[in-house]
């Protein structure tokens, strides 16, 4: 067990399955006190079974929803150590060009992908300031550092979930908040089997299962990096995209064009 997890109270959202629920398995696991959201009540309460831990579903993006399960997992735990803001989701509502995703579905992709985790920050890092500090954990993507071919909406709240999580650790990291960022490639979840034609693409570096994610998590904790890369290979491809930028969009925009070609997207 890794002794900074033992006893801990920690809140997994999107636990009912995929890499929420390895999350939350795993923090069990190694000791801590899980309290397990998920949008769907049973399957927070079947894991919370599974794990010994607590059930507390509900939806963990708008105010309401956040402030009712910061409150309901203090009550159950004493304090909130660890906060993983790990819910998401994708798609562009209908239609394969993402560019005419209507303004409702941006705004839910963006409730989800992104304000859940400000919502989330502005009720626990004041109390984290106040009582000696805190992690969050925001599951991200790699599309977060690099792109996502087929999806607007996924890349830029994936982007700006990111960018929230660097805006936290500069801002409250030498007050004792960590803040991290877990950024995989493809996993396997329902997220991966619905991509249809981007699953291979998503997949090329080797889909992982959901428990490695949580373990490179895990391993992590040994020098508490803000970027966690379950595929290692992410970053030299974020290199490549920060040093050559040019060089990176053209690659791909070749790989987009030969889904193009292939009538994958359109």
């Amino acid at each position: 067990m890794h002794e900074q997890l033992q006893g801990s109270g920690v809140v997994v959202t999107g636990a009912g399955r995929g890499i929420g629920r390895a999350l939350a398995t795993q923090l069990a696991a190694e000791g801590a006190r899980v309290v397990v959201n998920d949008l769907d009540p049973a399957s927070a309460q079947d894991v919370a079974d599974a794990i010994g831990g607590t059930a507390v579903p509900g939806d963990a993006s708008s105010a309401d929803g956040v402030a009712h399960l910061v409150d309901a997992a203090t009550d159950a735990l004493g304090r909130i150590d660890v906060y993983f803001a790990n819910a998401g989701i994708d798609g562009a509502g209908g239609g394969t060009d993402s560019l005419q995703t209507s303004d409702e579905h941006w705004q839910r992709i963006l409730d989800v992908n992104v304000m859940a985790h400000v919502r989330a920050a502005r009720l626990l890092v004041p109390r984290w300031l106040e009582t000696g500090g805190g992690r969050f954990v925001v599951t991200a993507s790699a599309a977060g550092l690099l792109t996502m071919i087929g999806s607007a909406p996924y890349s830029v709240t994936k982007h700006a979930s990111v960018a929230f999580a660097e805006w936290l650790s500069v801002t409250y990291g030498h007050r004792g908040v960590t803040v991290q960022a877990i950024c995989p490639q493809g996993v396997r979840t329902q997220m991966l089997e619905d991509a249809g034609p981007l699953q291979e693409l998503l997949s090329r570096d080797e889909a992982l299962e959901p428990e490695q994610v949580a373990d490179a998590w895990v391993a992590s904790l040994e020098d508490d990096r803000f970027l966690v890369l379950p595929h290692p290979e992410v970053a030299g491809y974020y290199a490549a995209r920060a040093t050559d930028t040019d060089g990176w969009l053209a690659g791909m925009r070749r790989l987009q064009h030969k889904l193009d070609e292939a009538g994958a997207l359109g």
